[in-house]
């Protein structure tokens, strides 16, 4: 495995739309979420821009799991009522451990990096989710089988999730993910997926 940091330009963080209602704030500490600059590139929308708009309007998420066939299409936050604890425990339910049937609060910060990612691709594309919470029993499992899988993986937090999207090549959809310059993304060699997590910003290949 190959690792190296992403950037070496310190981070700015701000608080980001949180209340003492928003589930993330009712089941942890209180989080902060990015606000960053990049410099831009064709077609890409820039961190600052798209902070502007979700800030301003509706955040929308579509997903789908190919393992379960389920899929997801829920406005998960607006500028009038905030987090949407309906939709909350909806993208909760389809980040489950469907393995053990095991459902835990997702990250906020995660779930804003894949509006990111979504706001690039747009709303006509699927977000694939190829796994998303897992419970240490899944990981272990997953683990004695591939060297890929961390054994203090972010999934066991509910940080991450491995995600394609049809006619989007990986590293392609690596650049995009990278320009929010938030947490950690990871690129599968001959694989149509990558992994992006909302812990510390860093990048790694296999």
């Amino acid at each position: 495995m190959m690792q190296r940091n992403a950037s070496k330009r310190p981070i700015s963080f701000t608080d980001f739309e949180h209340g003492d209602d928003c589930p993330c704030c009712t089941h942890q500490h209180r989080r902060t979420f990015i606000k960053t600059l990049a410099v831009a590139s064709a077609g890409i929308l820039l961190p600052s821009e798209w902070v502007k708009a979700a800030s301003s309007r509706e955040r929308l998420i579509k997903m789908h799991n190919p393992h379960t066939g389920e899929n997801l299409r829920t406005v998960f936050w607006t500028p009038d009522y905030g987090y949407i604890q309906p939709s909350m425990n909806q993208i909760n339910t389809f980040f489950r451990d469907f393995r053990q049937n095991k459902v835990v609060p997702i990250d906020i910060d995660l779930l804003n990096i894949l509006h990111y990612v979504q706001s690039n691709i747009g709303q006509s594309r699927t977000l694939e989710l190829h796994s998303g919470y897992r419970s240490p029993a899944t990981n272990n499992m997953l683990a004695s089988r591939s060297n890929n899988v961390g054994k203090k993986s972010y999934h066991m937090r509910a940080q991450a999730a491995d995600i394609s999207v049809k006619g989007i090549g990986s590293r392609e959809l690596k650049s995009i993910a990278k320009r929010l310059n938030a947490g950690g993304i990871g690129l599968y060699r001959g694989s149509s997926f990558i992994h992006v997590d909302s812990g510390p910003v860093r990048e790694w290949y296999y």
